[in-house]
């Protein structure tokens, strides 16, 4: 594949369904729906975590987040692993960064020559009481929830400003001779909960589609969802209004993004660059927007799990959807070989494969891996999902089973009551899933490094007293820190 220049595009939070591409009957995204009608879109893309920095950690480093430790929003990239971005610096191409991060630092070496307006981690600390998951804290998002609607928004702001770097920065490298690539980083659709006037009123209320098992005699009562709304108070229902405004706000702001993007784009075409960059969508994790009674990410649900990933330029097949499962992990060496990045010699196990192969081949069964030992969980869980399948391991909970072929909104778990061929199918994933790790001995591994975390920073009580803050600031933004809702002795 002949060498190129990449602009690598993600956002915060888009669910891969909320794509007019994707067959979403209402939300409006023509840019990408272009970008994938010129290129290939991958409908069985998935995070490695589903939340913000374990996700970017996994990205960066094409490690899985049990082989570099980045478990949870306390313990962010430090530059210290190794990252593409090393790689491409090392081998002198211009490798640039505007916007969202979520890694430690600025000052660090996470392998940028430039971080244009980034945010990371608040205070190089990020959330290390996320790393308390005993029970014995809480955290109220129906505030959040409840105000969501029409409205300017700090993250709005942000991604127009993300936006006009972006195209500055392609003007300024529009005639460079050697292969560049920018990551561009937008923030939403990120709550907080705001959608700009114009694309909110796009969505009436009234013909909003509710997401699967919002009723509450729908939720799925397994113990780890249980644990999960109590969490973060949603343990009572909101009522359906809040429901469908709250997916009203959310299609607003995924309209927003999808304009931002449009203009980036435009920008490229009106330079003539096109015919010289491969461009990548995609975002960290999804949303749930009431799903299941969940609100955010943090699960191994379509919701939460599975996420947008078209690509297009030079080599990509237009109008291909591609339903080999892939994941964030392969995004390693598919940058590389974009630019063409010679492939490090240093004999870490990077698990991905080259995207640009997998979108010119016919679709195969492909197993990706996912995991989870963060915010508003107690134990661990792991996912393997296959083109037919997706298996949900719990650390001392009830595995979980779907048939997304013949179940794709997983209102049927299959482990429930399993018959003979299915119990022999869940035997199969276990012992799969232990060829990877040992899932009880990483769940001890993250809980011991996330204490280690929270005493180094004075203990817990003092991680406590620090507080909470629902989103990261943007850049100049002062942090706006609560109380936790409870803690009990």
């Amino acid at each position: 594949m002949k060498p190129a220049n990449l602009l690598f595009i993600i956002s915060d939070q888009h669910q891969a369904a909320a794509m007019g591409c994707a067959g979403h009957p209402l939300v409006q995204t023509p840019n990408l729906d272009r970008l994938a009608a010129s290129g290939a879109r991958f409908s069985n893309a998935y995070t490695n975590c589903a939340i913000c920095v374990p996700a970017r950690a996994s990205l960066a480093t094409g490690q899985f987040v049990h082989q570099i430790g980045n478990w949870d929003n306390g313990l962010p990239y430090d530059g210290s692993v190794p990252s593409w971005g090393h790689r491409l610096k090392e081998q002198g191409h211009v490798v640039d960064s505007i916007g969202k991060l979520h890694f430690r630092s600025a000052d660090d070496d996470n392998g940028f020559r430039h971080e244009i307006e980034p945010l990371h981690v608040v205070d190089g600390i990020g959330d290390p009481a996320s790393g308390i998951r005993d029970g014995s804290i809480r955290r109220d998002w129906r505030p959040g929830i409840e105000e969501a609607g029409p409205a300017d928004s700090t993250y709005q702001q942000y991604d127009i400003r993300n936006r006009d770097n972006a195209i500055r920065w392609l003007r300024d490298h529009a005639a460079d001779e050697k292969p560049w690539a920018l990551f561009l980083s937008f923030v939403t659709p990120h709550p907080p909960w705001f959608a700009p006037p114009e694309t909110y009123n796009l969505y009436p209320q009234d013909q909003i589609p509710l997401p699967p098992q919002w009723r509450e005699a729908d939720w799925p009562r397994h113990p780890a969802y249980e644990y999960m709304r109590r969490f973060f108070s949603s343990e009572a229902p909101f009522p359906e209004a809040t429901i469908r405004r709250l997916n009203a706000v959310y299609y607003g702001i995924c309209t927003f993004l999808d304009e931002q993007i449009g203009l980036v784009l435009a920008a490229l075409d009106d330079l003539k660059l096109r015919e010289t960059t491969r461009v990548i969508y995609s975002s960290d994790h999804g949303e749930h927007i009431g799903a299941r009674g969940i609100y955010g990410k943090f699960t191994m649900y379509e919701e939460a799990a599975n996420i947008p990933f078209i690509m297009s330029g030079p080599d990509v097949p237009a109008g291909k959807v591609v339903d080999t499962p892939i994941s964030l992990i392969d995004c390693y060496p598919t940058i590389l070989e974009a630019v063409g990045c010679d492939a490090p010699d240093d004999g870490v196990e990077r698990p991905g494969a080259s995207l640009w192969e997998i979108a010119a081949a016919d679709d195969h069964d492909r197993v990706v891996f996912a995991e989870y030992h963060a915010i508003g969980s107690r134990k661990a869980y792991y996912m393997l999902r296959d083109r037919r399948y997706k298996y949900i391991y719990h650390v001392a909970a009830p595995a979980q089973l779907f048939d997304l072929s013949a179940d794709p909104a997983e209102l049927n778990d299959l482990a429930g009551a399993p018959a003979e061929n299915t119990r022999q199918l869940l035997a199969a994933y276990e012992a799969q899933l232990r060829a990877i790790l040992d899932p009880e001995a990483v769940d001890q591994r993250a809980k011991a490094d996330q204490a280690a975390r929270i005493e180094s920073l004075g203990g817990r009580e003092a991680v406590i007293a620090r507080g909470v803050f629902t989103n990261s600031p943007t850049p100049g933004e002062t942090p706006k820190f609560r109380r936790f809702v409870e803690v009990s002795n």
